[in-house]
């Protein structure tokens, strides 16, 4: 099977980042695949759970249950070494990679790194840091990281799960910075208060996964094309974007689906691919407008 090329990659990936400006009502978003994305304001990068590595596939090669992937990697990590603040939404590999958040690091000495407090020994241990280095959050919590306000919305990863402390193992995170404010669910299926939680925030743009869940898999699932676009327009998300598929062929979606379903709902999105830019503005009023990222 061949892969599918990212719209943009190394180089012509990192020269589209350089490039790409304007004053803080415009953002800028790439999607890195799965539920990696950078985000860039001005001169502030914010980087969701990043997974730039074969270590899935390297891991379970000889196994029965092959991450076979799908997607060319966008581009290295360590070409990176513009990043202020990275997350980890939880513990899976796909959004906690040592061979991601290593060379990462050691391109940005003082990036800091948002996770889940409950994960603070497990991360500590995997990626062999200082226990002390990350920033802790639950749901419910908030704190200012650099230029972000980061808030943490409880995920279900399949179910709520939580530490002996009664923190939550698994976040999404609702981040406000300059005149916007992004949601980035991280791994999750829908659960009672979620829509009530959210919509307070006003959502300028919802960044949800689309693969669903299927016992086959044997891995924990997440909400679905129609789900994604449901939960999109119960909170009034002015902008949606999908994520989660076309990085391994045993656990992806076609994005069909949240297209058709948010459609019927008039929920705007923008569905893009591995190394695509999508540029958003908001005027004084507070409209936002979506560009191409050509």
């Amino acid at each position: 099977m061949s892969l599918i090329k990212p719209f943009l990659q190394d180089d012509a990936f990192l020269y589209d980042v350089q490039d790409a400006t304007g004053n803080d009502r415009v953002l800028h978003i790439w999607w890195l695949g799965q539920s990696g994305f950078l985000l860039k304001l001005q001169t502030r990068f914010l980087l969701f759970d990043p997974y730039l590595s074969d270590s899935l596939t390297e891991k379970y090669a000889a196994t029965d249950k092959p991450h076979v992937r799908m997607t060319e990697r966008v581009v290295a990590p360590d070409k990176l070494k513009f990043v202020d603040v990275v997350t980890s939404s939880h513990n899976h590999t796909d959004h906690l990679d040592g061979e991601t958040l290593g060379p990462l690091k050691a391109a940005n000495p003082d990036i800091q790194f948002v996770i889940p407090e409950a994960n603070r020994a497990f991360v500590a241990e995997r990626l062999d840091c200082d226990p002390a280095w990350p920033v802790g959050l639950d749901d419910g919590d908030y704190r200012e990281v650099g230029a972000f306000r980061f808030h943490g919305i409880a995920a279900a990863h399949e179910e709520l799960e939580r530490d002996g402390k009664g923190r939550c193992r698994f976040l999404g995170y609702v981040v406000r910075f300059g005149p916007w404010t992004v949601y980035h669910s991280g791994d999750t299926v829908h659960y009672s208060g979620l829509v009530e939680r959210l919509t307070p925030f006003n959502v300028d743009v919802a960044i949800l996964p689309i693969n669903g869940s299927r016992p086959e898999r044997r891995v924990a699932g997440n909400l679905n094309g129609i789900e994604a676009a449901t939960l999109a327009c119960a909170i009034n998300a002015k902008l949606a974007i999908p994520c989660h598929y076309e990085m391994f062929s045993f656990n992806t979606a076609s994005p069909d689906t949240f297209i058709a379903a948010a459609t019927a709902l008039e929920q705007s999105v923008r569905v893009l691919q591995a190394g695509e830019r999508c540029t958003v503005e908001k005027s004084t009023t507070g409209v936002m407008t979506v560009q191409s990222g050509d």
